[in-house]
This record gives structure tokens, C-alpha cells and sequence, in this order.
């Protein structure tokens, strides 16, 4: 058996001023992997991917992997350039029983609403209808009649934050070997939830959800239960909430299946969503929960900004905590990761133990708030920065943020990249000397993939939304492409009125 892997991963905010160009993804190709320059088990899934087909003993090739941070809409020409480069080295591979796509399935660019449909559909050209294509899609994705059509098999991650990526995409290859043997045919179907919203699964309510997905999953001829959550910050026509049922050649019970799931999770829509608390709530919380701290507890209070993280395409330069802070003269507070490359540069040339005037952050766009001017003190340097995202429970990932610098103003303490990144982890803080447990307060941009490495630590996560690219606030998003008409929260019930 001869299986291909190749993946194509960003995630497209439709109103974030930064545009995703070529030079903006990583890109891993199998001369890398040949070279030593990259090693495949550092990638998820595809390190498991290639350890079962080895286990198997099956022929395992891959193409290539392009990620990039979550922007603007990607350029017509690189996400072309990529998708004729993976369907090439496709057909590079020869004769083909499986094709493993990891995907993330928001990705818009100029000209194409729904790039992994596109892209899936270029890979079935080439493979013709016998060859198994099974994609792996995080759940933040449109799934689309596109995707449906072209693809076999269809699983999405159940976590958020995404704890289970490698868990998923085992069970994906599972599932495309039994199919590949004809020891089963996945058939799918699709249910529109017709909502829109951001739903964390750390919650009780989300955790009992998620269990009766994994419990339907053990029935008889249901193969994968994936609820796509969508990415609510894309303005495209198939953005919301949807249900998807694989089942063993059985189309009425994965239809039945879904639009019962698919309910059931609507009903808890006034649940589910994040309890986010306005920066002027926020913050003063934050400050009076921290004063009433036991000294000897060393447990910080935990501030997600959740508005300018760049894992959902915010700039992850805007100032309103900061300049908050500043104003209310709030001290033993750190913070990260802003994004101000021309600072880190100046803060680099200084070296460490200078005092600078800086302008830093609010270079974005309105979204980014205003540029301050503050004087700092360079407290540590690191080049060529990986940022750890401890949430698989296999070794960690490392995500790349550039050069960056450890700045201290005022009693705030701040973290700032020459690459855009969220903040994932406390490691980023210790591994500039300042230590999480001493703070009184951690600012971390982030929406909630923080939430598994600093829970933990926190005495209590406040969710803020502040001003910013990313709002969580669903109804101020001014949709133009997306009808509102037919979805919760602009309508109560949708259907009570959608056939």
C-alpha cells in the first residue's frame, strides 16, 4: 500500500489588515526531511502517520507541509503556487492508495472562498475516484459541500484548545487503511447547526458534549463524529457551526445522527460561548483579585486578551491593556507577545541593561489602538526564538516568533517578537528570566489555546475583550458575505423558521 501525505494549514481573518503572502509560510518539503533540516517526528500528525505505516509496513511518502500564522487573506498567488506544488509531487509518487491531508480548513484567499475545497478537488483530479483522500481539519473550519464532495473521510479536532491533533489524526489514518482494504466505505453528512460563536471545550458543559460525540462513536456503523465549531472571524458564505457524521455505508443514520447531535448542541447555545468581560471590567477585576492574593500562594491572576490574538489573525500589537496599566500605574504585571519588530531591532542594537525610548505597538491599523511612547529597560535578548506549545501529550511543538526581547516599563514586564505569535505557554516569561509565580498579573494574547499550560498555574483566567481585530463580541462583526438571517445569536431560533 502506498500512502502520500502533504498539508496546507492557515487560518484566514477576513478583517485583519495583514495580507498572507508566500514568504510568510513555512514550508517543510521532503528534501528537508532527506537533508536532516527537519524531522518529520517533530510535525504532528505526520510523525504518527509515518510510524503506523511503518508499523504496517506500508510505503509512506511526503510531499510537503505550508503552515502560516493566522492573517489576512492569502495571496492568489501563493496559495496556487502551493496547491500545484502539493498535486505535483502527488503525482510525483506514483501510483497512490491513500492521500492523509492535514488541512485547516479556513484558509481563504483572493479568488477562492474555500482553498481546501479547491485544493481537494485538484488532488481528486489527479487520483481519480478509487484513491481514499482523508483530511484532518481543525475544528475552527467551514466545512463545505466542496469538501464533502471531494473527500472520503473528514475528521476534525474535538479539543479546544487543541489538545487531541495527534489523537485525530491516528484515528484518521485508522480509518483510511479500513477503507483503502474495503473493510469499510465512509459515507458522510452534514448538518447546518446555524449558529456562529467561539466554544471552548474546558467547560463542564462542552466536556459532556464532546462525551456523547465519543459515545455515538461506538455505535454500530458510526465510524467519526467531528463538530466544527467554524472560525467566526471569516466573512464567507459557509462560515457557522456544523455537525458531521461518518458512518459505514450507511447515508439515513449519518444524517439522522447529525441533525440530532447538530440540535443538541444548539440547544446549549446560550451556554457555550465565552464569558468575556470588557477591558473596563476586566482589568480592575484582575487588580482586585490579585490584591487579595495570600502572598505565599504564587498563583498569578491570569488575563486573556483575547481580541488580539494572533492565532485568530489579530496583529498582536495593540495597546489598550498596556496603556491601561500604565495609567492606573498598576505594577508586578507581565505581558506577551507583542508584535513590534523595528523595537526588538532597537532593543538588539542596545543590548541588555539599556534604558530606551520606545514607541511601541499600535503600528497595525485602528484595531492596534495608539502607539506608546514609553522609556524601558532591556532585560534579556533571545535570537531566533521557538516558543513552546506544551498541549500534545507527546513531546512539545515549537513555534518560531524571531528574534525577541524581555522589556521592563513601569513595574510591567513585556514580551516582544520580531514574528507574530500568541502566547501558548509560561515558558516564554521564565525563559526570559521572569519568573510567572513572583507576578501579581500575566497579560497573555491569546483566545484560549493558553488556557492548558496556564490554567494550572492561575489563581483565576479572566477572559477580556478588549477592543481589537478579533471581537468576541459576534453580533458587532459586520458580516457582508455571511447571512446573519438565518443564524443564532441574530435570530433566537433559526429553526423555527428554516425548513
Amino acid at each position: 500500500m502506498n500512502i502520500f501525505a502533504a498539508g496546507l494549514f492557515t487560518e484566514t481573518n477576513t478583517s485583519s489588515p495583514i495580507p498572507t503572502g508566500i514568504a510568510d509560510f513555512n514550508i517543510t518539503r521532503t528534501k528537508d526531511i532527506e537533508e536532516g533540516t527537519c524531522q518529520l517526528s517533530d510535525m504532528i500528525p505526520f510523525a504518527g502517520w509515518r510510524e503506523r505505516s511503518q508499523v504496517r509496513g506500508e510505503h509512506f511518502s511526503f510531499g510537503l507541509f505550508a503552515w502560516a500564522q493566522p492573517a489576512g487573506l492569502t495571496t492568489r498567488s501563493a496559495y496556487e503556487i502551493l496547491r500545484d506544488e502539493i498535486v505535483t509531487s502527488l503525482k510525483g509518487n506514483g501510483p497512490t492508495d491513500i492521500v492523509l491531508l492535514c488541512l485547516h480548513g479556513a484558509m481563504i484567499a483572493e479568488g477562492y472562498d474555500d482553498c481546501e475545497g479547491d485544493l481537494l478537488r485538484h488532488i481528486r483530479q489527479q487520483t481519480g475516484p478509487d484513491v481514499v483522500i482523508a483530511v484532518e481539519l481543525d475544528l475552527h473550519c467551514h466545512l463545505t459541500p466542496m469538501m464533502i464532495e471531494q473527500a472520503d473521510i473528514i475528521v476534525t479536532y474535538k479539543e479546544y484548545p487543541h489538545t487531541d491533533v495527534a489523537i485525530r489524526g491516528n484515528e484518521l489514518f485508522d480509518l483510511a487503511v479500513e477503507a483503502s482494504l474495503g473493510k469499510s466505505k465512509p459515507t458522510m453528512a452534514l448538518f447546518d447547526c446555524h449558529m456562529v460563536g467561539m466554544y471552548p471545550t474546558s467547560t463542564p458543559i462542552m466536556r459532556e458534549f464532546i462525551d456523547t460525540m465519543v459515545a455515538t462513536e461506538n455505535l454500530d456503523g458510526v465510524l467519526s463524529v467531528s463538530f466544527a465549531h467554524s472560525f467566526p472571524f471569516a466573512d464567507v458564505p459557509e462560515a457557522g457551526g456544523k455537525l458531521l457524521v461518518v458512518t459505514n455505508d450507511n447515508f439515513p443514520l449519518a444524517k439522522q445522527l447529525a441533525e440530532k447531535l447538530g440540535r443538541q448542541v444548539f440547544a446549549l447555545r446560550h451556554q457555550i460561548n465565552f464569558h468575556s468581560l470588557p477591558l473596563e471590567e476586566a482589568l480592575p477585576k484582575a487588580l482586585s483579585l490579585s490584591d487579595q492574593l495570600d502572598n505565599n500562594q504564587h498563583k498569578p491572576v491570569i488575563i486573556a486578551d483575547q481580541s488580539d490574538n494572533a492565532g485568530a489573525g489579530a496583529p498582536s500589537d495593540s495597546t489598550f491593556a498596556l496603556q491601561w496599566l500604565l495609567e492606573h500605574q498598576v505594577t508586578n504585571v507581565a505581558m506577551a507577545i507583542v508584535y513590534d519588530p523595528q523595537v526588538v531591532k532597537v532593543a538588539i542594537a542596545a543590548g541588555v541593561g539599556a534604558s530606551l525610548q520606545v514607541r511601541l505597538g499600535g503600528k497595525m491599523g485602528p484595531s492596534s489602538g495608539d502607539p506608546m511612547d514609553i522609556k524601558v529597560l532591556v532585560l534579556s535578548i533571545k535570537k531566533a526564538y521557538q516558543h513552546r506549545w506544551p498541549q500534545e501529550q507527546q513531546d512539545p511543538i515549537f513555534t518560531p516568533i524571531g528574534d525577541a526581547v524581555a522589556l521592563r516599563c513601569e513595574g510591567i514586564e513585556i514580551i516582544v517578537s520580531s514574528e507574530r505569535c500568541q502566547c501558548f505557554s509560561p515558558c516564554i516569561f521564565n525563559d526570559f528570566g521572569i519568573s510567572v509565580q513572583e507576578k501579581a498579573i500575566l497579560v497573555v494574547k491569546s483566545t484560549q489555546h493558553f488556557y492548558g499550560a496556564f490554567a494550572p498555574i492561575a489563581s483565576e483566567v479572566i477572559y477580556m475583550a478588549a477592543p481589537g481585530a478579533v471581537s468576541l463580541n459576534i453580533k458587532e462583526i459586520p458580516y457582508q458575505r455571511m447571512t446573519t438571517g438565518d443564524k443564532y445569536p441574530w435570530v433566537e431560533d433559526p429553526f423555527a423558521t428554516t425548513p
